[in-house]
């Protein structure tokens, strides 16, 4: 099983494979659904990074993972250094601001970084578990 979907854009078109859809700028992007990331940070094989602002986090959230808020991400890496070289999967609300994270892990060096699609929306969707 393919744990990973890539999303590949170029320029101003957009290929798609894995059913994800992403704006175009002419990276690669990996995208994991809540169920691969589930597994992934269940078995303890990669981190997940909530990048929700406080009220979001407070409202809901999966339970022990890392929750650092999109805007504080920059001068929060050093907390992150230790999974630099490990699998780190981005959440947010619904994926937009985890793909942003993911671009920031990915200009600081973090060489596994995948972002959750549909962040928390899809997983509570997926009846995955919150607290």
């Amino acid at each position: 099983m393919r744990m990973f979907s890539r999303v590949c854009r170029l320029g101003f078109m957009v290929l798609v494979m894995g059913g994800a859809i992403a704006p175009a700028t002419g990276e690669e992007m990996e995208l994991i659904s809540p169920q691969e990331a589930s597994t992934l940070y269940a078995a303890k094989k990669a981190v997940i990074v909530d990048v929700r602002e406080d009220s979001e986090w407070n409202e809901r959230h999966i339970p022990g993972v890392i929750h650092i808020p999109l805007a504080q991400l920059n001068d929060r890496l050093p907390e992150l250094k230790q999974y630099q070289n490990s699998p780190v999967i981005t959440q947010c609300k619904s994926g937009r601001r985890s793909a942003q994270a993911l671009e920031v892990l990915k200009a600081a060096g973090f060489s596994k970084v995948y972002s959750m699609d549909g962040g928390i929306m899809a997983w509570d969707k997926a009846g995955l578990k919150t607290e």
